[in-house]
């Protein structure tokens, strides 16, 4: 396996033949005064996307992107895009970012520099860490998986095999969405390699060993379960078409980037902590930022494909199995149904528990600072039980 530079690619007719689809899209009629209620609202995604066409400077933001350093490498026949950042400071904690769908790398970016070089954005330069960033198979700048098969486990064998080839024998990981799956599975098959887990969601499909009639469970987790099913009963269909067909679904989104703005931007939206206004959580050139590594790519059906192969390997345990590599979870106020301390108990090994003050799904975009504390306390904890971390 080679390990090469990489530069995120500019294309000035793909920017043209972008802003001649906006220009030509055809509108759909709404309900007067329907806002939300059916989707998302018209004016709304009108606007966002006229923006896109008159104002949004794609070079610019891939001259953004570029600041960081990018590589690209093959592991096992897929090609997987990644950043790769040293930290500062006396012993930095090789650490692997997961990302989540409809996000990508972009997520990431901002917390990069408060984890490599904590000392000067106030934290303490003693828990510093070697950044590593990849793009999930089939989002972004990495390969499209052509055969099936490429769910969370094993992906999580591919970044056991890019931290090994990078020369990171024993590592930390922290993902949330899919990275939250992914990241799992790195602490259960490899607890041996994987320092400690840090999570800022708990997978929708993870369900702990227990009584399926549900008799030993506890009434918070019997709560946990109805608000889960009202939630995916509201906002859930997008993940059953996925699961179920997404080649389907990508040919319009695909095809449209209008389509595919509403698409992402509805979740983004949805799942963060902006009390309905999602430019208060994220200004519109991030929005188009990570729309725009899916329009570019054309990664949109590829990375859909991902929910059709883990319906197929979900995150279940037997009677008895466990993930034993210790975990911290941070809860964010609005994130999607997130279950009790004592569900998450039945499997992980929970050393580190963490109610937030604000901040949603998008942890690593929208609360950037928090998040990296948390991260850095975690560590810091696992270091000082444990000695130095090699």
């Amino acid at each position: 396996m080679s390990i090469e530079p990489f530069s995120p690619p500019y294309s000035g007719a793909a920017v043209e033949d972008l802003r001649l689809r906006l220009a030509q899209t055809r509108w759909p009629d709404e309900i007067p005064g329907s806002g939300w209620e059916y989707g998302v609202e018209s004016d709304f995604l009108r606007q966002l996307c006229a923006y896109w066409k008159d104002h949004f400077d794609w070079k610019t933001q891939v001259q953004k992107l570029s600041v960081f350093h990018h590589y690209c490498c093959s592991l096992e026949g897929t090609k997987v895009h990644f950043i790769h950042e040293p930290g500062k400071g006396p012993a930095p904690i090789p650490l692997i970012l997961t990302h989540g769908w409809p996000g990508s790398f972009l997520e990431m970016l901002k917390i990069i520099p408060l984890l490599t070089d904590p000392g000067r954005h106030g934290g303490d330069p003693g828990v510093s860490f070697n950044v590593v960033v990849p793009s999930l198979p089939g989002f972004g700048f990495s390969g499209r998986p052509t055969q099936p098969g490429m769910n969370t486990f094993r992906i999580a064998d591919l970044w056991a095999a890019l931290m090994a080839e990078l020369g990171y024998d024993r590592f930390a990981a922290q993902g949330g969405d899919w990275g939250a799956s992914v990241t799992t599975g790195l602490g259960f098959l490899f607890p041996d390699r994987v320092l400690g887990l840090h999570l800022n969601y708990i997978p929708g499909s993870f369900q702990p060993p227990h009584d399926l009639a549900g008799q030993d469970l506890t009434e918070e987790e019997k709560a946990f379960l109805a608000t889960r099913a009202a939630w995916v009963d509201t906002e859930g269909a997008y993940g059953r078409i996925q699961a179920t067909r997404p080649q389907s679904l990508a040919y319009a989104l695909n095809d449209s980037p209008a389509g595919l703005a509403g698409w992402i931007v509805e979740k983004f939206r949805a799942w963060s902590d902006c009390e309905g206004d999602v430019e208060r959580a994220f200004t519109r050139d991030e929005l188009l930022t990570n729309i725009s590594i899916y329009w570019f790519t054309q990664t949109i059906g590829s990375s859909m494909r991902l929910y059709w192969e883990s319906r197929r390997r979900p995150l279940s345990f037997a009677t008895g199995e466990r993930v034993r590599t210790p975990v911290a979870v941070a809860h964010f106020p609005k994130e999607i149904p997130l279950p009790p301390r004592s569900w998450v108990e039945r499997v992980y090994d929970v050393r580190w528990w963490t109610e937030m003050p604000k901040g949603g799904h998008f942890a690593a975009l929208e609360q950037p600072a928090l998040l990296a504390q948390d991260i850095r306390a975690f560590f810091r904890s696992l270091r000082g039980a444990t000695g130095p971390i090699p």
